[in-house]
């Protein structure tokens, strides 16, 4: 083990230096632009990983909890964390083992990014690099439009006089400036903002709610239907598999080789927000919630309500940027422009990718649900099954085990035991997650096109008010109602 660790410290030389300038700048302007710019240290991962796997999630957490129950939602969070801490350290031996060994051939990645595709053409051959293509992109792409979809959701608790549509028109320009970042090793700043934002955000929704106090005559029913619990499920299942983009962040990194625990170690940090927010607002407002899958609207309008929606808008956009950047690395390598050193050639080329985002996010504006359908449809292969199967088979013969650069933990019971961890996740997440997950999810999705329509100008929106004399010359919109005719867990 020790002779392994020593030829990867030694192969991999982890100086990313895409679309950066070759000079090295001592003067302070250098210095300052690489403090807020240049990152690839063990730090800068965790920051990337701990931003990106809770963002808008958090705020439908809460529904979740109200379609499963106390219990249910508290397992299902410790469950699913750690089955995605476990592949995402899957994802990142399987990486390993395929730079090192390019490496050891001489090929030079320094103004290339590798992706998981690569990764699992150079080890598997083709079929597994297109079936991981496939997955792999259609799951960043729709994860790009839920956040388009969570930014017109959000803004509305505040400014109520544009529908939903239009803010989604808004947000999906301000979204394509993110072709501007060449890559997650200049995501330095972003990353620890964007934690800053989600953590204000979660300690907001616990505090507020304690605070609220329960709402009179509340219920905790969950779980009472089939479909509501697997979807619920999903959803977390889905808060949890955040790391598809786990490949592009360790090759930003100087030594990818020290990724293997920053995926668990940014999952416990996640629990200790999405745990606290999702129970204490579960606790506030009961079966409420079941009629609101957004958490901001149940809390009453403040400042620092205000506040946490503008921050999680500021962060749903960083995280836009970061799945939507590995969409714009396999375009660019399409139509090959990757090894080009302009930035603002490489930004214009990159453009294309986001209309068609911005189009499913006008089509499919059903924030909640497209969650949990995600989750079970793209989410379960894409993060959970390739990587364990993809594993297996790397390592299915006993001179590939042999001459592994990186071996299975021995506390885990070695070859044997990843091994039947891997089958596990394979089996547990085929049949709960896609399967009883994609029929309850599916189910409660077509109920949303069935009710709402496609490109629905305002989902869940309340009905407009004629105006009176009354609130004709008031200065401001009153906060969103939520009729229970609109919720899309209303069932006729």
């Amino acid at each position: 083990m020790e002779s392994s660790d020593k030829v990867v410290e030694t192969v991999i030389v982890g100086n990313y230096v895409e679309m950066e300038a070759d000079g090295k700048g001592k003067d302070f302007k250098s210095k300052l632009s690489k403090f807020f710019w240049d990152g690839g240290s063990t730090y800068d991962a965790w920051f990337s990983c701990a931003s990106n796997q809770v963002a808008q999630v958090l705020l439908t957490l809460p529904y979740s909890f109200s379609q499963l129950g106390m219990l249910s939602g508290i397992l299902f969070q410790l469950f699913y964390g750690l089955l995605g801490s476990w592949t995402a350290y899957l994802i990142s031996v399987l990486y390993v083992e395929y730079r090192t060994r390019k490496e050891r051939e001489k090929v030079d990645f320094r103004n290339h990014v590798i992706q998981w595709f690569e990764v699992l053409d150079g080890l598997l051959g083709k079929h597994w690099r297109n079936v991981g293509l496939a997955f792999n992109c259609t799951f960043l792409l729709f994860g790009s439009v839920i956040q388009l979809i969570a930014c017109a959701s959000n803004i509305y608790y505040i400014n109520d006089n544009l529908d939903k549509r239009t803010w989604t028109y808004i947000f999906g320009a301000c979204c394509a400036t993110t072709v501007f970042i060449p890559s997650f090793h200049n995501y330095r700043i972003w990353s620890f903002l964007g934690l800053v934002m989600t953590t204000y955000t979660a300690w907001y929704l616990t505090i507020a709610s304690i605070l609220h106090g329960q709402v009179e005559g509340v219920k905790h029913s969950g779980p009472t239907k089939l479909v509501l619990y697997f979807t619920g499920a999903t959803n977390i299942l889905y808060t949890f598999g955040g790391h598809a983009v786990t490949v592009e962040i360790m090759h930003a990194m100087w030594k990818p080789q020290k990724f293997k625990a920053i995926y668990l170690l940014a999952t416990i940090y996640v629990l200790t927000l999405t745990l606290p927010s999702a129970s204490a607002v579960y606790w506030a407002f009961g079966d409420l919630l079941l009629d609101h899958s957004n958490a901001f609207s149940l809390l009453p309008k403040s400042h620092f309500r205000d506040m946490a929606v503008i921050l999680m808008l500021i962060h749903q956009f960083i995280t836009f940027g970061f799945a939507c950047t590995p969409l714009y690395f396999v375009w660019e390598k399409a139509i090959g422009m990757h090894d080009c050193k302009s930035l603002c050639k490489r930004a214009a080329a990159r453009l294309p990718v986001v209309i068609p985002i911005w189009f499913l996010a006008i089509i499919f504006p059903f924030f909640g649900p497209i969650n949990s359908t995600v989750g079970s449809l793209l989410v379960s292969f894409t993060v959970y099954i390739i990587p364990s199967l993809a594993h297996i088979f790397t390592y299915r013969s006993a001179a590939a085990r042999e001459n592994a650069v990186e071996r299975p933990p021995r506390f885990l019971g070695g070859w044997i035991g990843s091994y039947t961890i891997n089958v596990f996740v394979v089996v547990w997440v085929f049949v709960v997650g896609f399967g009883f997950g994609g029929w309850a999810s599916i189910t409660n999705f077509v109920r949303q096109i069935d009710t709402f329509g496609l490109f629905t100008k305002c989902y869940q929106c309340p009905p407009q008010a004629a105006p009176t004399l009354f609130n004709a010359t008031t200065h401001s919109a009153p906060p969103p109602l939520h009729h229970p005719l609109l919720n899309h867990t209303h069932r006729p």
